[in-house]
């Protein structure tokens, strides 16, 4: 770590624009929470002297402390000391001043990884599979819309090149990419800057929709860093354009969602896929993770839908899963098992929204399908289609119930630890009761008078 702390400083000491940097951890939402300090501070957070309070992580999406939680009524708001991850340091150019993010996670006061991280959490899952001499790779989709940020709803926003204002979904368009190519263009800029391997980028079903991939990476904890990085820098270009950038399940009642796929394949120690066998089926190793995700789904649907607005994306007939199934190349079920060559085969998970916090997803998604393979857990017989007339299992159909599922799961109990899952539940409950109390427009304009 010494030579990576020095080749930061000397980074730094060769960009003297840079006059502050950006400390930040990542809480339970995939929000970015830390301090501004002076680019003199480099070296104190790098060797890990910067200290925040441990229920940063645990704060609300309104940014509020949780109603009782241990971390700050029982310890006095204790502080924890903040880690470098050894991601690098992040140059961030769409900021009035140029700056950049250095990432950090938590450490109790001996240096011990502090659990209730949701980094740790995948990092944990990571050495079981180092363990057995596996290494997952992964890649990432998320989808994200385009909008007026000066609108009080979502509305498409306006093209740069014709002056009008999107109105129609236009899938795959070639002409909406060139409309957004000043975008585009610094988002890949600005990904290329900090090291996140971007790779295609398409028009949505949506208005203003946008997805773009990220490439198979053999380190899941980079990949789940990219993602969350990308998110961040993908709002930061917005802003810079004029745009807003939405990652919400579903900001249109009646258009398409934002889905966050996640593809993966893992490797033996030898270097070699133990999902493919040959065949176009996949090896029973694979079929064993297949099983070992569809026994946790249910359990870990709140990691995939965190929010109030994720339930509204997981409806039927809108390439968002509802029930506990996969299939090949099946694009309505949970589970996909995509084609091509058998070298490549590989499991793409459809259920999270863009929503969600990339290190949970990631720690989900690997921590079931180890247990599945550890186990020899089955999957059942394929899915084709959304499997209609069929008794599948469903997801949790409503964000209390997936609390619910998420507190009480046995599986997922085995993939997160206990102060990381009370602390999740503790917060997405006290969510769940601020909108209770929050009565919509849609509301009183359909009962004030009428009842």
């Amino acid at each position: 770590m010494g030579d990576a702390i020095a080749d930061v400083l000397n980074w730094l000491e060769s960009r003297s624009d840079i006059q502050s940097l950006r400390a930040a951890v990542c809480d339970l939402n995939g929000i970015m929470r830390g301090k501004r300090i002076p680019v003199e501070q480099a070296r104190k957070a790098l060797e890990g002297k910067l200290r925040m309070p441990y229920s940063l992580i645990g704060l609300d999406i309104w940014g509020e402390d949780i109603e009782g939680n241990a971390q700050v009524f029982s310890n006095g708001d204790a502080d924890g000391l903040c880690h470098w991850t050894g991601r690098g340091i992040l140059p961030v150019n769409w900021t009035a001043h140029p700056t950049a993010l250095l990432p950090l996670w938590l450490a109790d006061e001996a240096g011990a990884p502090y659990l209730g991280d949701p980094r740790r959490a995948l990092a944990r899952i990571l050495d079981r599979y180092a363990a057995l001499g596996l290494t997952p790779v992964t890649a990432t989709e998320l989808e994200f819309y385009l909008v007026d940020p000066t609108s009080q709803r979502p509305v498409g926003p306006v093209s740069p090149v014709t002056g009008r204002r999107l109105d129609s979904d236009a899938a795959l368009s070639i002409d909406e990419i060139d409309d957004f190519e000043a975008f585009i263009h610094d988002v890949y800029e600005a990904c290329r800057m900090q090291g996140i391997p971007v790779d295609t980028a398409i028009a949505e079903n949506g208005v203003g929709q946008f997805e773009i991939n990220l490439n198979h990476v053999p380190d899941a904890l980079r990949a789940a860093d990219d993602a969350v990085l990308f998110k961040r820098t993908v709002k930061g270009i917005a802003r810079k354009h004029g745009f807003a950038a939405c990652f919400m399940a579903k900001p249109y009642g009646e258009r398409a969602g934002n889905g966050f796929h996640v593809h993966f394949s893992v490797l033996d120690k030898h270097g070699r896929n133990i999902f493919d066998d040959g065949s176009d089926q996949g090896s029973g190793t694979m079929r064993h993770a297949v099983g070992g995700l569809l026994a946790a789904m249910a359990e870990s649907t709140l990691v995939f839908a965190p929010h109030f607005n994720s339930y509204r994306r997981l409806r039927p007939r809108s390439y968002a899963p509802t029930a506990v199934a996969w299939g090949y190349e099946n694009r309505m079920v949970a589970i996909r098992i995509p084609g091509g060559p058998s070298a490549a085969r590989r499991i793409e998970h459809r259920v999270s929204g863009a929503d969600a916090n990339p290190y949970l997803v990631l720690a989900a998604i690997l921590g079931a399908a180890l247990m599945g393979i550890e186990k020899e857990l089955s999957p059942g017989e394929p899915t084709g289609g959304e499997g209609q007339g069929l008794q599948l299992a469903k997801l949790p159909p409503d964000w209390a119930s997936a609390i619910a599922a998420f507190e009480t799961g046995k599986r997922v109990a085995e993939i997160f630890p206990a102060v990381l899952r009370d602390a999740f539940v503790a917060c997405k409950r006290q969510e769940l009761n601020t909108f209770a109390l929050n009565v919509s427009d849609f509301e009183i304009e359909t009962y004030l008078e009428s009842v």
